[in-house]
């Protein structure tokens, strides 16, 4: 069977390839913004408050997911490419044995541990029942986190995205009902918000397992694994900078959510979690893309296809510089409808939301490129340069700019700390590409 990665892409069939990937972190982001919309009109401000003080948790379960997904999907797609097929299966199968035992030492640990990590991450007396009530359940089902992202990383790496897509739609519409069934109907509250979430993710974990065991047709599918400790190592490291994304985004978020209440409160908290939920959704499409033209690059790298690659890099910074005007300009003009999904207008919370809204926007100039640097080269197995990015980006330039702007220009300082981040981010974004241009060949 020819591998889908090996075709001679054009802008429409790279985006047709793609499509399936961004739309379903899009949607994925769509109904994670609708249980913030079924809390905050039905539950109340505090409860969505409380989700974000504890989303930290679920987005370190994320980011070691999302570190096995992105470095084990580049070296398993540069077997496939080098013709490797069984070393490849047996390192996909590696990687979703570890993937399960860490999700189960994460449900161990942090059922132990549950209070003193709220109190920990900052929630006050009238937030830390919310938190434990959503927290506990979403630890209790962690293997189902990580597996869920998994396997839908390398639903793409085996040619199926479109499956991949499917399968989170399923999972997103069966959470919005649960959503409204648990929340609206049987008034559970936050309870019912993370057994939503948990059985959302189920969908594409449980049919994921069951399509790469059953499936051996395809070009990907589970074996009996072996532990190549320097390969795991490897994916380890390759995919440290998308790890370091997630938990740098866990710990901002905790830095957001202190300076917050030290200025505004539980509101402000209220207001960042909304924005935050709009970031989400926009940069999901950088996101999308980025991932799903990643294992098209691991896979011509193998295969030493230069030709390939270079007509790649400029395909994918042309529809990325479009991307992102579109999502400013969006950002721009939907501002008030999307806050308005979360709160009443004219309140305060209203208010303070729109005008860090407006501030927050100017940072999607200069993500997607951002994004698709560190992606790119985690695609070529550089996960240093990939992690350098990714850590300046989401962690050294945004807590810095957290520190210093609030102390000089007061509270607008907290909206403007991601704009700044992201522009400075992106002159070391161009100084990698720039600099590693014959290496990989893409200019």
């Amino acid at each position: 069977m020819k591998n889908k990665l090996a075709q001679n892409f054009t802008t429409a069939s790279l985006l047709k390839f793609t499509a399936p990937t961004t739309i379903m972190l899009v949607f994925v982001s769509m109904y994670q913004m609708v249980d913030g919309v079924f809390v905050s009109n039905v539950v109340g401000e505090n409860a969505l408050s409380a989700i974000n003080i504890v989303y930290p948790v679920p987005s370190i379960m994320i980011a070691i997911a999302i570190m096995l997904a992105t470095g084990g999907s580049a070296v398993v797609a540069k077997n496939m490419g080098e013709g490797k097929t069984e070393e490849a299966k047996e390192n996909f199968s590696m990687i979703i044995c570890t993937a399960f035992f860490i999700g189960i030492l994460c449900s161990i640990i942090g059922i132990i541990f549950i209070e003193p990590i709220i109190r920990g991450l900052g929630a006050t007396d009238i937030l830390f029942q919310y938190c434990y009530d959503y927290l506990y359940i979403i630890i209790l089902f962690s293997p189902i986190v990580m597996l869920q992202m998994i396997f839908q990383t390398f639903l793409v790496t085996a040619g199926k995205p479109h499956f991949g897509l499917t399968l989170t739609i399923i999972g997103g519409f069966l959470n919005i009902f649960l959503d409204y069934l648990f929340i609206v109907k049987l008034q559970m509250g936050v309870r019912g918000a993370a057994i939503g979430t948990v059985m959302g993710y189920a969908i594409p974990a449980i049919i994921g397992a069951i399509y790469f065991l059953v499936n051996r047709k395809g070009t990907l599918y589970l074996v009996k694994p072996k532990l190549r400790l320097r390969t795991l190592a490897q994916i380890c490291l390759n995919g440290s900078s998308e790890m370091v994304t997630n938990l740098a985004v866990a710990i901002t978020t905790l830095l957001f959510n202190k300076i917050m209440l030290k200025y505004m409160g539980e509101n402000g908290v209220a207001a960042i979690t909304i924005v935050l939920y709009a970031q989400f959704l926009l940069t999901s499409i950088f996101m999308g893309f980025s991932s799903g033209v990643a294992p098209i690059f691991s896979y011509n790298y193998g295969n030493e296809n230069y030709i390939q690659i270079k007509k790649l890099f400029k395909m994918s910074i042309r529809l990325i510089g479009i991307f992102s005007i579109l999502m400013f300009v969006m950002a721009m003009v939907f501002a008030k409808p999307i806050i308005s999904v979360f709160v009443d207008r004219g309140s305060a919370i209203f208010d303070i939301t729109y005008r860090g809204f407006l501030l927050f926007s100017i940072s999607y100039l200069f993500t997607g490129i951002n994004i698709f640097a560190s992606s790119m080269f985690t695609a070529f197995s550089n996960g240093r340069i990939s992690a350098i990015i990714s850590f300046l980006r989401t962690f050294v330039f945004l807590v810095l700019s957290l520190i210093i702007l609030p102390i000089i220009i007061g509270s607008d300082g907290i909206w403007l700390s991601v704009p700044l981040a992201e522009l400075l981010s992106f002159g070391v974004s161009i100084m990698y590409i720039i600099s590693n241009r014959h290496e990989y060949q893409y200019l």
